[in-house]
């Protein structure tokens, strides 16, 4: 188990130069924007206008804060998306834009490689105690909003925005709440070929 803090993370520019993105986590490590397997980001919008675009690439968009966005993926009919939505899966190599409902948005992105790995993005608000089981899968958890504690031989406190990732088969973890918290449980997976 690693824990990620939020003030750790790395900001760049996004690829269309549009913005600034906050990068969680990358795979390979210190791979840029257009040679990554896998990606986990958050970027603040600002305003309206095109997604960066990335040859082969699946990408899961959610919204963090704010009111949420008109998402128009490839000139289909535009799909809103707010806190309260569940992630949207598409592809990131086709024309999308966003169009801000009402103010800027904070939300979180998770990239990967088709035909390396591919990925799940779920999000869960809870207050009773919750284990996560990474499996065969690299899982992250990303803290949305709330405390949350990780119930090890010493309790770990996680704050808004930071991460646990756990590696494959790794073991489960017990995560626990004062009230309530949301999460984003992203689990990687390798593709049939374990590349």
């Amino acid at each position: 188990m690693q824990i990620l803090r939020a003030s750790d993370y790395r900001s760049m520019p996004w690829k269309n130069g549009g913005g600034v993105t906050t990068e969680i986590a990358v795979s390979p490590g210190g791979s840029g924007l257009e040679d990554f397997d896998w990606r986990i980001s958050m970027a603040r919008v600002e305003s309206s206008g095109p997604f960066s675009t990335f040859a082969g690439i699946d990408r899961t968009l959610s919204i963090l804060e704010g009111e949420g966005i008109l998402l128009n993926v490839d000139g289909r009919i535009p799909i809103g998306l707010t806190a309260q939505s569940q992630p949207l899966l598409f592809p990131a190599d086709v024309p999308a834009t966003a169009a801000l409902i009402r103010g800027p948005i904070l939300d979180l992105n998770v990239m990967t490689r088709r035909g390396r790995r591919s990925h799940t993005v779920a999000g869960v608000t809870f207050s009773a105690p919750l284990v996560v089981d990474p499996r065969t899968d690299t899982v992250f958890v990303f803290n949305s909003e709330g405390v949350v504690e990780i119930q090890a031989p010493d309790p770990v406190r996680l704050d808004p925005h930071d991460t646990i990732m756990l590696a494959p088969d790794g073991e489960m973890i017990r995560l626990e709440t004062p009230q309530s918290a949301t999460l984003f449980i992203i689990r990687i997976h390798a593709n049939a070929s374990g590349q």
